[in-house]
């Protein structure tokens, strides 16, 4: 299935996955709304905004449009998913991209990060999915993509050899939870609307990938010019194929980046 025609909103869009997500649906041929909160940048360590993405695209010979959206915030949803009916003409392909991560175990967590985590991790997502279905059924397709992560996929039963915190075991513990519940409820929804034409599947990053935000946390030290962002390059290749993908033959997918791009030779 081409892409042409189609109409996308992506979440966390400024920059990392998001934004290269959002550029590799336009290079296919879909209308793009850029989604974040970003509209200027304020830290040179955090590159990119909404209005740079969607400019680098049209300026590629896309189409996309900047919507400033907070994921909290149920006002700011409904009126970016307007908004990007009315300026793309509708609305087909949706993909949850936004995503935070604090720091925290269950012996030190600030209940304000744990808040801050499930309304953009999970509530969010959920209610983009809700606010967006009608539209994906008005068009007669739809495909949902949930970015989830490695985090998310359990432990397995122990004994453990003790907490591995210097891996980020423990302390990815809360992101992976509602990584989980994201990947679980995903599959809910694909059996909710596959005969509606609308798949919804999960894509996460095998590895680590290098964006902006990873690398704000992670190398404080490094001076800016030397900071070796990574573009997300296989997460654009497989977010585009399974928008090809017939959705009632493809859905309820946990994909996993690299292992989609080498089996479907990417």
């Amino acid at each position: 299935m081409s892409l042409e025609g189609r109409r996308a909103l992506v979440t966390g869009a400024s920059r990392g996955i998001g934004a290269d997500i959002a550029k590799y649906l336009a290079r296919a041929g879909a209308a793009v709304a850029v989604c974040a909160r970003t509209e200027e940048q304020e830290n040179e360590r955090l590159p990119g905004t909404i209005h740079s993405v969607a400019q680098e695209i049209v300026d590629g010979g896309g189409t996309a449009v900047a919507v400033r959206m907070d994921v909290r915030d149920e006002a700011s949803i409904a009126a970016g998913i307007a908004r990007t009916v009315n300026d793309l003409g509708g609305l087909d392909i949706l993909v949850n991209c936004a995503a935070v991560q604090m720091p925290g175990t269950i012996d030190s967590y600030d209940p304000r990060h744990l808040q801050l985590m499930w309304e953009v991790n999970l509530r969010g997502p959920v209610r983009l999915m809700h606010l967006a279905l009608p539209y994906m059924r008005t068009a007669g397709v739809g495909h949902i993509i949930n970015i989830s992560s490695v985090r998310g996929v359990f432990p397995g039963p122990g004994p453990y050899g003790g907490p591995r915190t210097e891996q980020g075991i423990v302390r990815g513990s809360f992101y992976g939870m509602l990584k989980a519940g994201l990947e679980r409820f995903s599959q809910a929804v694909a059996q909710h609307v596959e005969q509606d034409n609308i798949s919804v599947n999960v894509l996460s990053p095998q590895g680590g990938i290098r964006t902006p935000g990873l690398l704000y946390f992670t190398h404080r030290d490094v001076p800016v010019e030397d900071l070796p962002f990574e573009s997300a390059d296989q997460m654009g290749r497989g977010a585009v194929w399974i928008c090809e993908q017939n959705p009632r033959q493809f859905t309820g997918h946990i994909l996993f980046d690299e292992t989609l791009c080498r089996e479907q030779h990417l």
